[in-house]
């Protein structure tokens, strides 16, 4: 709204006036005169456009004004008050006072402002991709297996660009195997083993491409290959340390999505930097605490006494097979004195040992004694070596040795069943001179018999006397005819056999033990149809069988050997009255050389040849003992037929 004609403010009027108000119409910036009440007095154009109201002459400036309590100065020099006008325009008005009247000037911001808030937007999102960046980083580097890594990732990829289908593949950077895959999206068929690398990337990344499977990693100048159905634009950042590919994360655009494709790369970059190293470490964790426990479990497990000590002689490494042979529970050996394992006789000369292996001199070959549970002694033949650190200090000495308390028990069997041997060939020779005479004997003491028995005169007495020779003399020829073919090799010849008879044949060479021990012989023997066996060998079970169950019942007791059928099995069982046996004794009763029996008296050797006499039949042997109740063996073979 003009002012009235010929009418200039601060009093001046005519042509001046005119004047005057062609230039206020002139001038670009929104200008305006107020009185001290700021009531307007006149105003050009560009000020009624920003108040968005004309005839505004003689209203109030605060009627168009979102900000109140305008001050103007008294002294007439200019200040400037940011104000907020009714179209939503922030403005800065330059305020003068003029006598009774106010000039004021306004200053449009909202292009600087827009400028500020754009600049200060992105400022924003760049700290918030930098924290989330930091987030990540963080959790993947904590992280305590691949999986968790991959699961961290993908929920930092989402939160950096959402709305976008993407995935995290991670391989092995040998062989370019996939090891994890996660992906929000659906994939097309046969990608997910590819990976498609836009070049710049692998120069970004240094990438050494030599070694990398080309049917598998494919590296391109264009644009890539959309993995996710719907996508339109995708892309990649390969995960690379040490020049390795270690996998890509992958993201994809679907239709309409505005994005700014150059930051998301630049920020995928940023991201799958931090990835990658933090793979890479996972892997080495992986590598390294899989061949800690692989060579851990090797050591554990192997075929041989391996002992460690320490620098401080403290037992850091104690193997299943010293606890096997000491007796001694891991835990209570760890981080003991090495010398509690000696007797006092040998810990000087070990601890020599030790103490040159300690200064890198090893040692082969030395025997010595290891103590058991409860005080046992075992002989034991060492060879030690230094364990070396890093930086080429000594940290140990490991000690690999052998049980020899086995070999010499060994050598004391074969000296033992050689002298049986000579036994058996001087037994043999024995048979044969008693069977001379004895047939003769058997033969007349025949004669005599049945001459008497044809006597009108013959004395009742004698002849039955006779007959007693002849009985005796005649079981004599039969016990030495069949202690020869039992000494006699097996031939391993299975032949049809009638498991009963075969039973009382090893009761009757077994007659003399029962007589010894003065223990009692029950018989249960049921139907058993006959069946392929080998006769001597099942002979040879029972006769040990039988043996045993009377060196452990004492006199008076009772041996029951009983014999049936279950299920196409042959079933024996041979029951005694005797002391029983422990259950932590029960497992070991099968194993070569095992014996409860005082030395001299046992070799050992027995229960593991009826087992294995019994599988070779395609049986098998079981055990049933309680200690002071007595003990059950049962035998269970198949009853094969001859064709």
């Amino acid at each position: 709204m003009k002012t009235e004609s010929n009418v200039l403010p601060f009093g001046v009027t005519g042509p001046a006036a005119d004047a005057f108000q062609a230039f206020f119409d002139m001038v670009d910036a929104p200008a305006a005169l107020c009185d001290l009440a700021l009531n307007i007095v006149t105003s050009n154009g560009p000020f009624e456009v920003l108040c968005g109201a004309k005839e505004i002459a003689g209203r109030s400036l605060h009627d168009f004004m979102e900000t109140v309590g305008l001050t103007v100065p008294e002294d007439g020099r200019g200040v400037e008050v940011e104000v907020a006008c009714k179209t939503g325009q922030l403005v800065t008005l330059s305020i003068t006072r003029r006598g009774q009247t106010v000039a004021l000037v306004a200053r449009r911001l909202s292009p600087m402002l827009d400028s500020l808030a754009a600049a200060g937007r992105a400022l924003l999102e760049q700290a918030r991709v930098e924290t989330a960046l930091l987030e990540i980083g963080r959790s993947v580097a904590g992280a305590t297996s691949e999986e968790e890594l991959v699961a961290t990732v993908a929920r930092g990829v989402k939160g950096l660009f959402p709305g976008r289908a993407f995935c995290v593949r991670i391989v092995d950077p040998r062989t370019c195997n996939l090891t994890s895959l996660y992906a929000e999206g659906r994939m097309r068929d046969g990608q997910r083993d590819l990976f498609h690398l836009r070049r710049s990337m692998v120069e970004k990344t240094s990438l050494e491409t030599r070694g990398l499977p080309i049917d598998r990693v494919l590296i391109t100048a264009g644009e890539l290959p959309l993995l996710f159905q719907g996508s339109v634009r995708g892309i990649a950042a390969p995960l690379v340390a040490s020049g390795q590919l270690f996998g890509a994360v992958n993201i994809e655009y679907p239709a309409g999505l505005t994005a700014d494709v150059m930051t998301d790369e630049r920020i995928l970059i940023q991201l799958a930097n931090q990835v990658a190293v933090a793979v890479r470490n996972a892997k080495l964790i992986d590598e390294l605490t899989f061949m800690r426990k692989y060579l851990e479990e090797l050591l554990e497990n192997a075929n041989a006494l391996i002992l460690v000590v320490n620098r401080d002689g403290k037992v850091v490494v104690f193997n299943h097979a010293l606890v096997k042979l000491t007796g001694r529970a891991k835990a209570t050996v760890l981080g003991t004195e090495v010398s509690e394992l000696m007797p006092e006789s040998e810990r000087l000369k070990l601890l020599r040992v030790f103490g040159a292996a300690m200064k890198g001199q090893p040692v082969t070959g030395v025997e010595s004694v290891l103590l058991g549970q409860g005080d046992r002694e075992m002989r034991v033949a060492f060879s030690t070596s230094a364990v070396m650190s890093q930086s080429g200090e000594v940290e140990g000495v490991m000690a690999i040795g052998q049980d020899l308390t086995r070999m010499r028990e060994l050598e004391r069997r074969v000296i033992q069943a050689e002298k049986l041997a000579s036994l058996g060939q001087l037994a043999a020779s024995v048979v044969h001179e008693i069977n001379n005479p004895m047939t003769a004997v058997s033969t007349y003491a025949d004669a005599l018999w049945r001459r008497a028995q044809h006597s009108p005169t013959a004395d009742p007495a004698d002849v039955d006397k006779y007959k007693r020779i002849v009985d005796n003399s005649e079981r004599v020829l039969r016990f030495t005819r069949d202690l020869v073919n039992y000494a006699r090799p097996a031939q391993d010849k299975p032949e049809d056999i009638d498991l009963n008879a075969v039973i009382e044949k090893a009761l009757g060479f077994c007659d003399h033990v029962l007589h010894k021990h003065g223990v009692t012989i029950e018989q249960k023997l049921g139907e058993v149809p006959g069946f392929l066996a080998v006769r001597q060998n099942l002979v040879q079970v029972f006769v040990n069988l039988i043996t045993n169950a009377c060196h452990a019942t004492p006199a008076g007791g009772k041996v029951t050997v009983a014999t049936s059928t279950a299920d196409s099995m042959a079933v024996v069982t041979v029951t005694d009255t005797g002391s029983g046996i422990a259950a932590e004794t029960q497992s070991r009763i099968f194993e070569p050389f095992f014996t409860t029996k005082p030395d001299g008296k046992g070799t050992g050797l027995g229960l593991s040849i009826v087992q294995g006499i019994i599988e070779n039949h395609g049986g098998s042997i079981t055990v049933q003992s309680e200690v002071g109740q007595g003990t059950t063996f049962t035998i269970r073979m198949p009853m094969l037929q001859g064709v």
